[in-house]
């Protein structure tokens, strides 16, 4: 007799990998921001989840849902909370049981977030091709979030971003405009 292993989950990559896989197998487009886009573009730092946009269709709720329990039966998610999301253009939560780690899903609300996962650049972890948000449209991002609620740790992650990776600075200086955050970047640059 045969028994069949479960893969087992143990880390914050490992999971960020599954999760992609999922959405690229359901042909769901997403792309990864946060601190684990912040770790790629600049320097690593903690993360206590994965933050991922996605371009959801109800017709992929219950796919989407089940694939993600798959990981782990005793993980956390909620259907209805899944289709408020996409009705209210928020977001909803999986919460992975053995890593304790969150996955927040923020369904794409705006033309910028649509911009994102266009623009979207793939990096490998552990042998597997990711979406992950670019260094531009992430610094665009750090820059709104300051805006709304001036954290340091936001204007700590632009430097960092600016430090490790080559950017296009006519880029930012465009959309910085458009997003009324030019002075918040030109402080941060000088």
């Amino acid at each position: 007799m045969s028994v069949k292993h479960k893969n087992i989950i143990e880390d914050p990559e490992s999971l960020l990998c599954e999760v992609a896989k999922i959405l690229q197998e359901l042909k769901i487009p997403y792309v990864i921001t946060g601190g684990f886009a912040v770790a790629i573009w600049g320097r690593p730092r903690f993360t206590a989840d994965i933050d991922i946009i996605v371009e959801l269709l109800d017709k992929n709720i219950l796919s989407l849902a089940k694939r993600l329990l798959l990981l782990d039966e005793d993980s956390y998610l909620d259907i209805t909370a899944i289709k408020n999301a996409l009705v209210n253009r928020g977001e909803f939560n999986f919460i992975h049981a053995n890593t304790g780690m969150k996955v927040d899903f923020w369904i794409r609300n705006s033309e910028f977030d649509r911009l994102k996962i266009k623009r979207a650049v793939c990096k490998q972890i552990k042998h597997r091709k990711i979406n992950f948000v670019s260094p531009e449209d992430l610094i665009l991002s750090k820059l709104l979030w300051y805006k709304k609620n001036k954290s340091e740790r936001e204007l700590e992650d632009i430097k960092s971003i600016l430090k490790f990776s080559k950017i296009d600075l006519k880029y930012i200086k465009k959309f910085s405009q458009k997003h009324s955050t030019e002075n918040i970047f030109k402080k941060i640059k000088s």
